[in-house]
């Protein structure tokens, strides 16, 4: 019998191990001994809490959202002023925590399991829409609402590209130039679009080396290792 008091700590546990096991696989195929297992409890307590696999699944993508929207709602908060907000959401994008080979690896099956489960297809969706609605309401001050749905489109798909690349460890790119990358495309559009407004925070300009790694500006890249065949 559980123990009063423990199911969110024990649900927690088996939610952090889920995200652990499947990115350790690289795909959902994981079984519930083996998430029980890293949980450091018994598949019996495991079924007990969730049911199934598939509900721990659908419960450690939920939690994965619920961080990134916690950490959104809190940058956004700090930001103060339209572009700075615009800068937030990128920035959350690509913090350390979601740039974890585990997140990422995880991030990636949820993906590929979004082909065949709608459920699964259903929070991605909504991801997608927080990500877009969140910069797009930043962006509708600075320029017009056809020029804000471009943008907001175009740093969308740059954020989501740019964090699939992380899965490519052989050249992958960092967090830093993810950034300033994304930064400058906006900063670009806007330009273009008549609003010049800059981000408060600095954006360090980009270099290529002669391998064509993207580098923050005063980055030495001898730490990058070449090209590997795929």
């Amino acid at each position: 019998m559980p123990k009063v008091g423990m199911e969110p700590v024990r649900r927690k546990a088996l939610v952090d191990a889920a995200l652990r096991v499947i990115g350790d696989h690289g795909s959902l195929s994981v079984t519930m001994s083996e998430i029980a297992k890293q949980a450091g409890v018994s598949p019996a307590l495991a079924h007990h809490y969730f049911g199934s696999k598939e509900q721990l699944l659908i419960e450690t993508i939920r939690s994965l959202l619920k961080q990134l929207r916690d950490d959104t709602v809190t940058a956004l908060k700090a930001a103060s002023t339209p572009r700075d907000k615009v800068s937030a959401v990128i920035r959350v994008s690509f913090q350390a925590d979601q740039f974890a080979p585990q997140t990422i690896a995880a991030w990636l099956a949820f993906y590929a399991e979004a082909q065949r489960s709608e459920e699964t297809r259903r929070f991605l969706v909504i991801y997608a829409r927080r990500l877009r609605s969140n910069l797009l309401a930043n962006l509708r001050p600075l320029c017009t609402d056809d020029a804000a749905e471009h943008i907001a489109e175009g740093a969308a798909a740059m954020i989501d590209g740019l964090y699939i690349r992380q899965s490519l460890r052989s050249a992958p790119v960092s967090i830093e130039a993810s950034i300033a990358l994304t930064e400058d495309y906006v900063t670009a559009l806007l330009t273009r679009s008549g609003e010049t407004a800059a981000p408060s925070s600095p954006v360090h300009l980009l270099h290529l080396n002669p391998m064509g790694h993207l580098l923050p500006e005063g980055r030495r890249d001898d730490h990058l290792e070449p090209f590997k065949d795929m």
